[in-house]
């Protein structure tokens, strides 16, 4: 194990040490600054991925073809839906793990922290290649984000751009996960053992072992369509032997699995947060590690409920039905146990606790909603409708990017050292809230009156709903302009955060089972009892 501890002792020039500015985060070796450069990242992607939704939606405001034409609102649902994926919620969630892991497990820094840094620096030239399939000749893929052939296949440039994108944004999650298991499994401080990691270290190492796993699947689906493009393969070309359906197999192995990828890190952050705010230990740690790895192995066996409709055998539509539902069992053993930590605890109500039981309380829905959907019947009828949009948004938005909120708001102190504004973060969450529900609940309705998703035009009787989703959507998009500010001021001229910010809430004790606190600042050697 070589550590990343450089001796500044002999230096002379300062500056040679200690670039500032631009230098800093190009070369940083530093899992702060790598964990802080991907968090900008995440957040400007949110921001231009935010953009694109709220084109699609104001098309959608009205009946008609107003805003945009049939081609290009198609290019905006393929680019939102990767952008948000890959450019926005992942490495937000890899830039939590950068900072708080090696903090949480008492080691000096990441494993390889020049790889880190690589892994940061592959995500802009794929964000860029991503946003720039929009400005050549045939524009980006009109195919939505899962990239279906044989409508893939014919294509322009823009498409070959988006798989050069997707090739690069899966070796960076590759290389950042490999780095994330190294450092839990090698780098723990003595004492530390697995069991008393907190949630959150655990909740990654299992993510990541999911994303070695699924990303390279990915990485083959859309190697295949680009032979299929360009070198005369026939993979998923029905004329030379091929199989579009395959595709979709090959995709969603990786697609379903992708889905935790995103969720589970979550599940990380609120077991953090709820127990801080609760005031006591999380309930039931080891059947909380248990329950993760069980939906994480899951995952993998459940693929094709996204493929109903392929005409797949009623006995693989029975085995993919009974297999999602059960991914329902350790889901609610979690959902238990974040609301048996609340139970009887001292509670109070600051920013981070806000969002993660607005998370408890809309992620609980969404997988309401999805189990709906696992059921074959019902799901041939809403297959491919708004119902499905209203599913996953509240598992991706109120999911993954409250909890994501509820991290930021939770950790600022520790990061900046200073404390955020706690009324205008209130106003943020409450924001949110209002504005999220307004947009996606009344698209459950649309769709389980048949509103075809990915389609830019509708029957008259989809109006009503359609306004008042497009109505939330522009308010929840100005509401995270809000956050930015918050963030910026925060930054800048916050008050100093006290050596514990959340009073009472000794985050240290309070957010895995009695052990060795896990050591959070290595200026200060582990103390091990």
């Amino acid at each position: 194990m070589s550590t990343a501890v450089h001796d500044h002792t002999h230096g002379h020039d300062d500056h040679a040490h200690h670039p500032t500015g631009l230098k800093r985060f190009l070369t940083t070796t530093n899992h702060k600054d790598i964990g802080t450069a991907y968090l900008w990242f995440s957040f400007a992607m949110f921001l231009v991925g935010g953009v694109m939704a709220l084109v699609i939606r104001a098309e959608l405001f009205q009946p008609g073809m107003q805003v945009v034409n049939p081609e290009f609102f198609n290019q905006m649902t393929t680019l939102h839906g990767l952008i948000m994926v890959f450019g926005a919620i992942m490495p937000a969630f890899v830039g939590f793990a950068n900072w708080q892991i090696p903090m949480m497990i008492g080691a000096p820094d990441m494993a390889f922290p020049r790889l880190n840094n690589w892994s940061f620096w592959l995500l802009p030239p794929a964000a860029l290649l991503l946003v720039a399939s929009m400005f050549v000749p045939g524009g980006a893929a009109a195919s939505g984000w899962t990239l279906y052939p044989p409508l893939t296949i014919q294509m322009g440039l823009g498409m070959d751009l988006a798989i050069f994108a997707i090739h690069i944004l899966g070796m960076s999650s590759i290389l950042g996960s490999i780095n994330i298991i190294t450092t839990i499994l090698n780098m723990r401080a003595p004492g530390m053992t697995l069991m008393k990691m907190p949630m959150f270290c655990w909740t990654w190492l299992i993510t990541a072992y999911l994303v070695v796993a699924a990303m390279p699947v990915l990485a083959g689906a859309v190697t295949m369509l680009l032979t299929d493009r360009h070198f005369g393969t026939h993979f998923f070309n029905p004329a030379g032997g091929g199989d579009p359906v395959l595709f979709q197999h090959i995709f969603w192995f990786f697609g379903h699995p992708e889905v935790y990828i995103i969720a589970i890190p979550a599940f990380g952050v609120i077991s953090q947060v709820i127990p801080a705010f609760a005031r006591k230990p999380l309930f039931g740690y080891t059947s909380m590690v248990y329950a993760t790895a069980s939906i994480a192995i899951l995952s993998f066996i459940v693929w094709a409920h996204h493929m109903y409709t392929t005409g797949m055998p009623v006995q693989a539509q029975l085995f993919f039905m009974y297999a999602t539902t059960l991914i329902a069992v350790p889901t609610g053993v979690k959902v238990f146990n974040w609301v048996a930590t609340m139970w009887k605890g001292s509670l109070t109500f600051e920013t981070p606790m806000l969002f993660a039981i607005g998370f408890l309380f809309l992620f609980t829905m969404g997988g309401f909603t999805g189990l709906v959907l696992s059921y074959t019947p019902v799901d041939v009828q809403l297959h491919d409708t708004y119902y499905v949009v209203a599913h996953f948004h509240y598992v991706m938005v109120a999911g993954a990017l409250f909890s994501a909120f509820a991290g930021v708001y939770f950790w600022l102190p520790k990061w900046t050292g200073r404390m955020y504004d706690e009324t205008l973060g209130k106003w943020h969450f409450w924001l949110s809230f209002v504005f999220f529900n307004v947009t996606f609940f009344v698209q459950h309705f649309l769709g389980l009156a048949g509103m075809p998703r990915r389609i830019p035009d509708y029957a008259l009787q989809f109006a009503d709903f359609n306004m008042v989703s497009t109505i939330g959507a522009f308010g929840f998009g100005m509401t995270q302009l809000l956050f930015l500010y918050i963030v910026v001021k925060c930054i800048r001229s916050g008050e100093t955060a006290p050596a514990n910010p959340w009073e009472g809430a000794d985050t240290l004790e309070w957010t895995h089972l009695p052990s060795p606190a896990p050591y959070h600042s290595f200026d200060t050697p582990p103390v091990v009892k």
